[in-house]
């Protein structure tokens, strides 16, 4: 465990839900509180300050996906991102995995249905991602887009982006749900075109935040569908005529966003900054690497890799002869939180995440024999 890290965070011991949701730290609800209070007794200067929290955080986002702040929008949510980059598709065809969580189907579907660009199902073998064999497979002339999930939400299946920048060509573009992994996992972002993902998960920043980045090549072909009045030249000036979109990423700007919650987004970031990705992602594989030998010494049958090269943080399990609903009650009853399915339960810790929390699941688990 990272205690420096560990130390800014009063997360219980057994929370192993991060995929779903991450406990923001003391840092980022202080940012939250100091920002409320200041816009309590706004004065002249208040909101021009208040909204410096932006740049801020999108400067910190910036650093850590290895681009600069004219490549770099906030957004309030990764699903606004998706959309933004499927609605800017404006014809042929783009790869998506069927199994992607459903936040990156619906855009592909609704620019479908305005005549636009086609989604083309991926089918991933079972307990797989996609892989650049399976985008080769499925690659025609008429493909002008690869739509993927940087770390598959189910499994923790990690995409090798560079392999699949290779695949599909420099002439494609690679448009990544980077929301399971960034902040936890050192990926090479530059590989893709854009990158989108929300900080109320791994990164730790509450919701409401989030963030895209956009290549040169994502900027000169995605259409600016959703160019809302803040994402414009000229922003400052309501002359009543229509303004051409921003030349940069602020063109996926719709409205000016929350000054509060981009504080709070902008501590996040720093954390993570300060402590490195590569330290949290070593904690949290040391305990993927505990969890997983747990649950196979009781029984449990894996879903997830078990090659560290290809999982993150998500550690999906089966109990064979259990409802995974009784077994989150055993769970449940130790003080682990995990996140329950109809087929199966899913374990994800963070750098914060002590050996505790594997004892507790392994004292749940153990309570389940016999029954």
């Amino acid at each position: 465990m990272l205690t420096s890290y560990a130390a800014h965070f009063d997360t219980p011991a057994g929370y192993l839900d991060f995929a779903r949701f991450g406990p923001p730290s003391r840092d980022a609800v202080a940012a939250t509180a100091r920002a409320m209070e200041e816009s309590a007794r706004a004065g002249h200067t208040t909101v021009d300050a208040l909204m410096c929290a932006e740049n801020t955080a999108r400067d910190a986002a910036a650093r850590l996906a290895g681009t600069d702040a004219a490549h770099t929008v906030l957004l309030p949510n990764a699903s606004t991102g998706v959309f933004h980059a499927a609605l800017g598709v404006r014809e042929g065809v783009v790869l998506v995995p069927r199994g992607d969580f459903p936040a990156n189907h619906y855009p592909w579907r609704r620019n479908a249905h305005l005549g636009r660009a086609t989604p083309r199902w991926l089918d991933p073998a079972p307990g797989g991602g996609v892989t650049p064999e399976l985008v080769r497979s499925a690659l025609t002339d008429d493909v002008v887009a690869l739509s993927v999930s940087a770390v598959d939400f189910r499994t923790g299946f990690r995409a090798d982006l560079a392999a699949l920048r290779e695949a599909i060509g420099p002439d494609r573009l690679l448009i990544v749900d980077a929301i399971q992994a960034f902040g936890v996992a050192d990926l090479p972002w530059s590989a893709a075109d854009v990158v989108i993902a929300g900080g109320q998960k791994w990164l730790r920043a509450g919701w409401s935040t989030g963030f895209a980045t956009l290549s040169d090549r994502a900027l000169e072909r995605l259409e600016p569908v959703l160019t809302g009045w803040t994402g414009v030249e000229d922003v400052g000036l309501f002359d009543g005529t229509e303004h051409p979109p921003a030349p940069d990423a602020r063109r996926w700007s719709m409205t000016n966003l929350s000054p509060v919650t981009a504080a709070a987004f902008a501590a996040a970031l720093e954390l993570v900054e300060r402590h490195t990705v590569a330290a949290i992602e070593a904690a949290i594989g040391v305990r993927i690497g505990e969890l997983t030998e747990t649950v196979t010494a009781r029984g449990g049958q894996i879903l997830s890799p078990t090659d560290p090269s290809h999982r993150a943080g998500v550690l999906s399990f089966a109990l064979p002869g259990h409802d995974p609903s009784l077994v989150a009650k055993a769970l449940h009853a130790e003080g682990v939180t995990p996140t329950v399915r109809t087929d199966s339960l899913r374990l994800s810790p963070h750098a914060s995440t002590p050996p505790e929390a594997t004892e507790r699941v392994a004292a749940a688990l153990s309570s389940l024999r016999g029954r």
